[in-house]
């Protein structure tokens, strides 16, 4: 379980299972103080970084020497303004360096990523039903 607490203006601390806590924030102008990434810049860097490890360890077990990798992902949403404003699509770019690096296993890999390994992706395909739920509790 990951848990979220508002910390004042539109800053919130996310504390997932490591412990390893880290700070979302909204852009100044929607009432934040720009202190970390927005939830949907969390989203985005989520989807590289899910493929992207996936891709690094499949391209060691293949032996393959990679030397610089970046993912660049992006996507169209309706124009601010309009709600709600889903992705409608989401592009990933996988850009690697490396030494005689093989174009079919870095393919394979990413394919592997998209298809098989990746939990952000996958989930995302399935469209999973959210459900929430509140409480209020007694103050302290």
């Amino acid at each position: 379980m990951v848990s979220v607490e508002w910390k004042g203006d539109m800053e919130f601390e996310a504390c997932p299972p490591t412990g390893i806590k880290f700070t979302i924030d909204a852009h100044p102008d929607h009432g934040g103080q720009g202190k970390g990434p927005t939830p949907v810049e969390t989203l985005l860097a989520s989807i590289a970084a899910c493929s992207a490890m996936d891709v690094v360890s499949i391209l060691l077990k293949k032996r393959q020497v990679i030397t610089s990798y970046r993912i660049e992902v992006d996507g169209d949403r309706p124009p601010p303004g309009a709600f709600p404003r889903p992705f409608s699509e989401i592009r990933v770019k996988h850009i690697l360096v490396g030494e005689d690096l093989d174009p079919l296993a870095v393919q394979k890999a990413v394919e592997l990523s998209d298809d098989k390994y990746c939990t952000v992706i996958t989930t995302l395909r399935a469209a999973p039903e959210v459900k929430s739920t509140w409480e209020i509790e007694a103050a302290k």
